[in-house]
Order: C-alpha cells, then structure tokens, then sequence
C-alpha cells in the first residue's frame, strides 16, 4: 500500500511516499480504507524529533493520529463495527495511508463529509481534555491563544455550548471566523493584554493556549499567576509554572460518534481544507507555519 513516512527526524523534507505492507488487525483493532487523515500541529513536532523526550517515535514511522474511511477486516473480539461500516477513528499505525488499524472508531453519520469527519478526533478530544482541565464552567470567562486551528475551532463552540464567554485570539484575517464561531475576537502580539483588558476588565478565568508563540507570559499577566492556564504548544510551559497538556487521550468511541452528529446536522461547525496523500509534505510545511484555518486534511484516492 501507500503510505507517507519518515526514517529520521528533521524538516518536512524527510517525508516521502513508499510502499509498505498493508497492516492486519489485532485483537480489538479494525483495519480502515482511509479517506481522509487529519494532519495535527503534533505531527511535526513528532517529525521533527521535537517530541522524543516525553513520546518517542520508533523509526521508520507512518505521521497520523486520525482518520476516517471504511472498515476493511476486523480482529478478533470486535463487534461494534463490521466491514463495510463508515467510521472515524484515531489511528494505531498512522493515518497517512491508504490502510490503517484502530482500536477506537465511531461510525461516520451520512451526512458528515469525510474531509470534516477526519477533522474531529484528535481536536475533539484535545479541545474537551483541555477545557476539562481548566475546569471551565458557565459564566466564565475564557481566554484562547491562536483559536483558529483545527483545536481552536471545537474548542471555542465547546466553550460556548458550556455557558462560558470566550475571548479568542488570532490573525487580521481570522476575526470574522472566530466571531462566527461564538467567540469574542482579537488579534494577538503587542498590547494583547490592554485589549483584553479592555474586552474583559472582571478579569479571565482561565486560559487555553494553542499557539506557542509566547502568548504565556502575557496570560500569566492577565491571570495574575500561574493557576489554570493550560498550553499544548509551547514547550517553556513547566518552566514558568503551567502545565503543557501532552497527556494521553482520553478517547471514546460514544463521546466522539455524539460529536459527528453535531457535525452533521450543522450543530457543530467544522473546517477543512484538503491535500492528496502526496502533496503531505507541502500540507505539514503550511501546519508547521501556523496560521491554519480550522483543520488540514489529507484525501487518499
């Protein structure tokens, strides 16, 4: 089959396209036709060898914690799904492939697009593991570092859905998209914390930083210490006292199936923006950029 992977860590241009054996399913696991992978600002961090002291990476490795697409043979002990069923899922062997195992799938609802259903495990689970967390509650106020990204998208409609008002940080060209998903937009860089100040002068309850671009020291400002504020980009964060969120996920197949039907009946707004399976390269350089719209996604033919 084809897969996309890297045999040493470095920029993107140690991805490349080969062919590898198709995988076969352990107990529990189902193998997928993959449609879609969603591509995640951790994949090139894992690709750059950035992760290895808290998650090492055995080489050669397949990037992709996501996906959907179709089962093609289960293991021994699955029934929930059959072959044949739709599903979205995180990946066991990497979602940058034309097949791969998963333990945890959801079934795809017909009306959920495969792009948009690639785009929910991985931010889903991030965006809810984060606000959990932080503890946030209704009628608080919540502060999110660069909310336009895959995470970013979920995260702010999670933390409206709860009853807390979000404050939302981002580029010029991405504070209409971020009012539209119920947030409150500013733009980021000097003088973010007069302006949310000025937006929140009661204070902010607590903070979600998804940029990494040294948004910390300025949420501790507003914050007024160290306590609930959560990053799960920047690597300085137990330096200063914060606590980076790189825990395990807590996946759950009923939990994620929920938040496909939101998906697909409009109640939860999703982004993606597609590269074939060849062109992985390109997409991880414009993730590594930052600056993404809701989620990049990968369609495999």
């Amino acid at each position: 089959m084809k897969a996309i992977q890297f045999d040493r860590f470095g920029g993107t241009e140690v991805l490349h396209e080969t062919d590898v054996e198709v995988p076969v399913p352990g107990s529990g696991q189902v193998r997928i036709r993959v449609k879609a992978a969603g591509l995640n600002a951790i994949d090139g961090k894992i690709r750059s060898g950035a992760m290895e002291a808290v998650r090492p990476t055995p080489l050669p490795a397949i990037p992709g914690g996501e996906l959907a697409g179709v089962v093609d043979a289960v293991g021994d002990g699955v029934s929930d799904v059959q072959v044949g069923d739709e599903v979205l899922g995180w990946s066991d062997t990497g979602a940058y492939a034309e097949y791969a195992l998963a333990t945890t799938v959801a079934r795809k609802p017909a009306g959920l697009g495969w792009e948009n259903a690639a785009a929910l495990p991985v931010a889903s689970e991030t965006a809810e593991r984060v606000l959990n967390l932080l503890g946030v509650t209704e009628g608080e106020t919540v502060l999110m570092h660069g909310a336009a990204g895959g995470v970013g998208t979920i995260a702010v409609q999670l933390a409206v859905a709860r009853g807390a008002r979000v404050i939302a940080t981002a580029g010029p060209g991405n504070q209409d998209y971020l009012a539209s998903l119920g947030a409150i937009p500013t733009v980021y860089g000097e003088g973010l914390v007069e302006r949310v100040r000025a937006l929140a002068p009661e204070g902010v309850d607590a903070v979600f930083d998804l940029a990494g671009k040294g948004a910390l020291e300025d949420s501790i400002a507003l914050r007024g210490g160290t306590e609930r504020i959560v990053t799960i980009a920047d690597f300085r964060a137990r330096e200063l006292g914060i606590v980076f969120a790189s825990g395990a996920q807590e996946q759950s197949a009923a939990r994620l199936a929920a938040l496909a039907e939101d998906a697909a009946n409009g109640g939860l707004v999703t982004t993606a923006t597609a590269y074939p399976l060849g062109k992985a390269a390109e997409a991880q350089r414009i993730s590594d950029a930052g600056h993404v719209r809701g989620k990049l996604v990968l369609t495999v033919e």
